[in-house]
């Protein structure tokens, strides 16, 4: 299959008239579908308009769009054993973790300069660095100021959910129709091992009864939201002896509550961050355990596996945060926006994503037709557009793919250190990353050296860039093929 004449991958470095040039040679498509692909067959048309450009609701649009984290709510309400907001630290990359905080005029000025150079944004969302519904009016405030200047962009929160029955009114009249509720537990007894405390109603609660209010009112908000039709998506972090098998039951209640997505995020326990897990040696999950126990929630609410743990600041496409780019002292005191770069790369997108669905139906049915019982894990380098577009030694994640009989999909990501700086490798940090890549059998990248191409085979892992910027889906597929002896015509770029 052909590759689009123009691609979406260069587009962030055009001008606003090179990318409207741009998308009138591509053909461009009509304002109303701008931005679009095909619509799954078993989805309601009506929740399709609203997650085919959200990167955190649509596997798919992930690729194509950016979120915009605003830091306008530090105040919390909740206190947890895996959290230590600190404000200065520009190099995690971890949720509750800011580098500047805002007041929504600053906000304002921020998502402005962040819509005119970033064409991929198409979602604000306000995730702390403390609780979204908590210091509500500064959440509300700005909201209000961006829906008036950027009216199409999407507006969504995150929140613990203690605090959210109170405003779900609120958020249904602003147009919100995405929500985050972190929930980590239904039984209090297992609360009670990861909140210390919570402040509810003038007052401060520990121990069992305070993980009893938290459920009650998460439960409470998250049937308030379904009811009036807004989207949920619900994080839990998985905590090893504490909560992982305890999510089971936690996905089968926000289900039957009208959840839309479930997402398994992996602990982050590093006693540099100050955490109280991370102090007292509580470990987080290895990848393969989290895989294990997402393989085991398939057939309860749909699983989210391309989160990526942002942070409350974070600017970009998912996997990437831009946001150190757009500090207070880079954005003009007077800004103005122009929406022209946004609306034609939505142009320009909808081209590639059409193209990009054909491909990947293809490449489907090429793995099925291969007659094989074999299933590979893949790891991809990219830098977005659904290609392998990444070199090896830039890549600070692997997104990784499952290939077998049923088809092919995407199963989670691997973070790690990027290998080449400055045009060398460090062979402390290729340790790393095989270490990371265990249980893999392929990665594919735009470009890899034979020093890590090498000391992945001694692993056990091939390395290819043979298949440099073909779509993630038709690579594999070629890959799959050719283990099972099949011929693998149709999965040629």
């Amino acid at each position: 299959m052909s590759a689009p004449a123009i691609s979406v991958e260069s587009l962030t470095g055009t001008t606003s008239s090179e990318l409207a040039s741009a998308a009138v040679k591509s053909g461009g498509c009509a304002s109303s579908s701008c931005g679009s692909s095909r619509k799954p067959d078993d989805m309601d048309p009506a929740i399709w308009d609203k997650i085919k450009d959200h990167p955190c609701f649509s596997e798919e649009a992930h690729h194509y769009f950016a979120r915009m984290h605003v830091a306008v709510a530090p105040a919390c309400n909740v206190q947890c054993n895996y959290c230590n907001r600190k404000y200065d630290c520009a190099n995690e990359s971890r949720p509750g973790v800011v580098s500047e905080k805002l007041t929504p005029d600053q906000a304002l000025r921020t998502v402005v300069a962040v819509a005119n150079e970033v064409p991929q944004l198409s979602v604000l969302g306000i995730a702390g660095p403390g609780d979204a519904c908590y210091d509500w009016e500064k959440t509300k405030a700005t909201f209000q100021r961006v829906a008036n200047e950027i009216p199409d962009i999407r507006l969504c929160i995150s929140t613990n959910g203690l605090a959210l029955p109170d405003h779900v009114a609120e958020l249904a009249d602003m147009n919100v129709d995405h929500v985050t509720i972190t929930i980590n537990m239904v039984d209090p007894e297992i609360g009670a091992k990861i909140y210390p405390w919570i402040f509810y109603d003038h007052r401060r609660y520990g121990g069992i009864e305070a993980a009893r209010i938290l459920h009650e009112r998460q439960m409470s908000g998250l049937e308030m939201l379904s009811k009036r039709g807004i989207l949920t998506k619900i994080n839990s972090v998985m905590i090893p002896g504490v909560n992982d098998e305890h999510l089971i039951e936690v996905n089968k209640w926000v289900k039957e509550r009208g959840a839309f997505l479930h997402n398994v995020m992996p602990l982050i326990s590093d006693p540099a961050h100050g955490t109280h897990y991370g102090l007292t040696g509580q470990r987080g999950p290895h990848p393969i355990e989290i895989k294990a126990l997402q393989d085991r929630l398939e057939g309860g609410a749909k699983l989210m596996r391309h989160c990526r743990q942002c942070r409350a600041d974070a600017v970009g496409l998912l996997g990437e945060d831009r946001g150190q780019e757009f500090g207070l002292g880079r954005v003009p005191g007077e800004i103005t926006y122009d929406g022209s770069k946004r609306e034609a790369y939505r142009e320009l997108v909808a081209h590639e994503r059409l193209d990009h669905v054909k491909a990947k139906s293809d490449a489907i049915d090429v793995v099925k037709a291969a007659g094989s019982g074999k299933s590979l894990l893949v790891a991809v380098t990219t830098k977005g557009g659904g290609r392998v577009n990444e070199h090896f030694g830039h890549a600070k994640e692997f997104q990784v793919y499952a290939a077998s009989p049923d088809g092919i999909s995407f199963v989670g990501h691997r973070k790690v250190e990027q290998y080449c700086l400055g045009g060398w490798g460090k062979d402390a940090i290729l340790d790393g990353i095989v270490a990371a890549l265990e249980g893999i059998d392929v990665v594919l990248c735009a470009k890899i050296g034979n020093c890590p191409k090498d000391q992945l085979a001694a692993a056990g892992i091939r390395a290819s860039d043979a298949y440099a910027h073909d779509y993630i889906e038709t690579a594999i597929s070629a890959i799959y093929a050719a283990a099972s002896g099949a011929p693998a015509s149709a999965a040629t770029a």
